[in-house]
């Protein structure tokens, strides 16, 4: 360009030059569809085919008592979640980097997990989509979840992925926690005795919480929130309120959906229906909203269960693909991201085309294996909050209260993955 292109242009008459403020405002309404959609990839990415499944199956063993297991599951979503952004927001890296600038190599350890991970539950996801077609539309079930890959796909084929993936999660995440308020109204659940029992259960079971936990909290999940963020641009010590806002919002959006889904599930057991549990090929969710609302519950459900694995896909793509950049810069953004994660998506397509639906052995296994990935990326940033603070965070001064938190949602994974990790294997037959 000429030096006469870059010459201020006079303003035409009756306009003003935009002001200090009146940009910030114009950059702060820009960053807000980012911030949303980060909010909402987190809570979506919670929320999957698994996480509804297991909701349906536990609420009708344990009744109202498995209201508990929600809230120590938000509590512990707290803990990671509010530590995972601020340190990640705070540096303006993404995990594996933050994690190999404190040790050396953790950060491509952590990817190989979250890869493996998030590819494993991405063929269950897509196959969560198929089902979800077939009730809403009756559609074969491996169509569906070909139709479900496909469009995850061509979201992302777009120039500006970024954005209709922010517009495609949150119109769906409002429509999942419409439809399911809805049916839990219809339901007419004990909610008194389900507030009693969130605090003061009849029944205590930690293998159902170790299993909600590891399936909403492990693995991708845990940074799917954090690494969208960032895209934002409001990165840095003087955006920790934003952060901390957002990501409590996050956990809001998250625990409202989780408790309002079992409360449309309590409706049914508390009428005294009984759930089929028999099969691996009962569908307990299904029947929930089947005797709630009819054939209009069917499809109401396969529309929520539809939306839960595409949104779940998106987010389990996009988090594994961010992970990628550990091992080549050229990953770390832009259109070298987003074809990374169409690749993530067609891998995960073709070994769900090639096997049917995922075998019930890998869904249980996959579940506790990202449970056992939660608390080994969160020892690494306890061991940043409270010794690399100065080289690492940059000399931010960390809350106590935050890590201390933090540590003990560590400890208390670090315990339950113990208990976990040898049924786990036992399941596939590897172990006693």
């Amino acid at each position: 360009m000429s030096d006469t292109q870059h010459t201020a242009q006079p303003q035409p008459a009756g306009e003003q030059e935009p002001t200090g403020a009146d940009r910030a405002k114009a950059f702060a309404k820009s960053r807000r569809g980012p911030i949303l959609g980060a909010i909402f990839l987190m809570a979506t990415s919670a929320i999957g085919p698994g996480f509804i499944t297991q909701t349906a199956t536990f609420t009708a063993q344990l009744g109202a008592a498995f209201a508990f297991a929600i809230l120590v599951s938000i509590l512990i979503d707290l803990a990671v979640q509010m530590n995972i952004w601020r340190m990640i927001t705070v540096t303006g890296k993404r995990a594996g980097d933050l994690a190999n600038s404190a040790l050396r190599g953790s950060g491509h350890v952590l990817a190989v997990l979250i890869i493996i991970g998030g590819l494993a539950f991405n063929i269950g996801n897509i196959a969560g989509g198929g089902l979800g077609l077939n009730a809403m539309l009756g559609i074969d079930a491996k169509i569906g979840g070909l139709l479900t890959g496909l469009l995850a796909i061509g979201i992302f084929l777009f120039k500006k992925a970024g954005r209709v993936v922010d517009i495609v999660v949150m119109v769906l995440g409002v429509g999942m926690i419409a439809m399911t308020i809805y049916v839990a109204i219809v339901s007419n659940p004990p909610v008194g005795d389900a507030l009693r029992q969130t605090f003061l259960p009849d029944t205590l079971n930690f293998a159902t919480i170790t299993t909600i936990v590891g399936g909403t909290v492990g693995g991708y999940i845990t940074y799917a929130g954090a690494h969208r963020y960032l895209e934002s641009g409001l990165t840095g010590p003087e955006h920790v309120k934003d952060v901390h806002r957002a990501s409590m919002n996050g956990i809001l959006v998250t625990g409202v959906m989780r408790y309002v889904l079992f409360l449309a599930i309590l409706g049914v057991v508390a009428s005294g229906v009984a759930l089929d549990l028999s099969s691996q090929a009962a569908n307990p969710a299904g029947q929930a909203f089947g005797i709630v609302l009819g054939e209009a519950g069917i499809r109401i459900f396969g529309f929520i269960f539809w939306a839960a694995s595409i949104t779940s896909v998106i987010g389990a793509a996009y988090t594994s693909a961010t992970f990628m950049s550990v091992f080549s810069k050229r990953l770390s953004g832009g259109w070298p991201l987003q074809l990374a994660t169409v690749a993530f998506i067609v891998v995960s397509l073709i070994v769900y085309l090639l096997i049917g639906t995922a075998p019930a052995a890998l869904l249980v296994f996959v579940g506790g294996f990202n449970g056992l990935i939660l608390p080994i990326g969160l020892t690494i940033f306890m061991y940043i909050g409270w010794f690399r603070q100065r080289d690492v965070l940059g000399g931010y001064r960390y809350p106590v209260w935050l890590l201390v938190l933090g540590t003990l949602a560590t400890a208390l994974t670090w315990y339950m993955g113990s208990q976990s990790v040898v049924p786990i294997f036992a399941f596939l037959g590897v172990g006693a």
